[in-house]
């Protein structure tokens, strides 16, 4: 995980912000180590508000989102640790400039003496959701969009998923959850529970747009096959809201070098999707006690050997994602052991 402290993206210079984070660090701290990388600035105070438990270290960075910034790991059929280092242009250039960002999925890997790919594209993790058997689930919305690879087509990209992730099949949805700045990222609208299953954003309500964005995507899934020749289970997990920004909440977010405005009724992409697996729990963004419950009840059907742990989530959500996109999952070595 990466500390968040622009003022410019969070409200009330972070506070709430870094309390949410905090939370969701103790949380999944429970059942696995955590790291969280700090600015030198707020080490101190990173320090002092995260749990013991965590590893606090410095490392510098423009915004949060280790789940698009950070590496991408991969096993290798040895149980060998390596990560993919994806380009950044802060999804199409929301921000500028966005160096030290670009630069953390390096220092990742550095620090966790990971072997790393540079891959000569744009992307980022929230963009990809992979089976772990060759499956990669995206959306059109965003990989196709001008503002990463204006020069790559449909099939270039799919070889550079192919190349760098060790996949053999791309299912392609169209677009992602309404309002979500990223441009589309698959992990607020669907994701794999595991090999063969997908957990899917619906909007039941025919006139809210999300409704049109959740259909085609449950089509397109419907009409799919995996890498092995599966149909895929689709669970459906209602949406939050639709929730919006308040005055009040805008008020605290200052003027500086975000492109976008973050503006009082502004639309937020809230998606019950964007959630973490842990070793044997699942960290739930609370999001809107209208639908918290449900989205719980689902959750628990659909993973019932995992501990749901919910947790307050809508600052995170302020910022432009959720528990998935500030996270980034680290498997394992499993080295093989040589034959005798």
């Amino acid at each position: 995980m990466l500390w968040p402290e622009r003022p410019d993206n969070w409200r009330a210079r972070a506070v709430p912000a870094q309390r949410a984070f905090a939370a969701v660090a103790a949380a999944i701290a429970r059942f696995e180590a955590v790291t969280v990388g700090v600015s030198a600035g707020q080490y101190a105070h990173a320090r002092a508000q995260l749990h013991a438990g965590v590893r606090v270290v410095e490392l510098s960075s423009d915004d949060a989102w280790m789940r698009d910034v950070g590496p991408s790991f991969l096993i290798n059929s040895a149980g060998e640790l390596r990560g993919v280092d994806w380009g950044f242009n802060a999804w199409g250039g929301l921000y500028r400039p966005y160096g030290l960002d670009d630069a953390v999925a390096q220092k990742v890997l550095e620090l966790e003496r990971a072997p790393r790919y540079r891959a000569p594209f744009i992307n980022e993790g929230g963009a990809i959701h992979v089976d772990g058997q060759g499956t990669v689930l995206v959306t059109e919305q965003c990989l196709l969009n001008r503002n990463r690879n204006p020069t790559l087509s449909r099939a270039q990209i799919e070889a550079q998923l192919r190349r760098y992730l060790g996949v053999c099949c791309v299912i392609w949805l169209g677009k992602g959850v309404i309002a979500d700045e990223t441009s589309g990222h698959i992990d607020n609208l669907a994701c794999f529970a595991r090999p063969g299953e997908v957990c899917l954003t619906w909007c039941a309500d025919p006139h809210d747009p999300q409704h049109r964005v959740s259909q085609d995507a449950f089509e397109r899934l419907m009409a799919a096959r995996d890498a092995r020749g599966r149909r895929l289970k689709v669970h459906k997990l209602p949406s939050p809201g639709p929730l919006f920004i308040t005055r009040r909440e805008s008020a605290g977010i200052r003027r500086g070098r975000r492109i976008r405005s973050l503006a009082a009724g502004l639309r937020l992409a809230g998606s019950y999707v964007n959630f973490y697996l842990a070793n044997g729990a699942l960290v739930l963004p609370l999001l809107d006690e209208r639908t918290d419950a449900a989205a719980r009840r689902a959750l628990r059907r659909i993973f019932p050997r995992r501990r749901i742990i919910g947790v307050g989530a809508r600052e995170i959500l302020l910022g432009g994602g959720n528990i998935h996109c500030i996270t980034q999952q680290q498997p394992a070595r499993h080295r093989k052991r040589p034959p005798p």
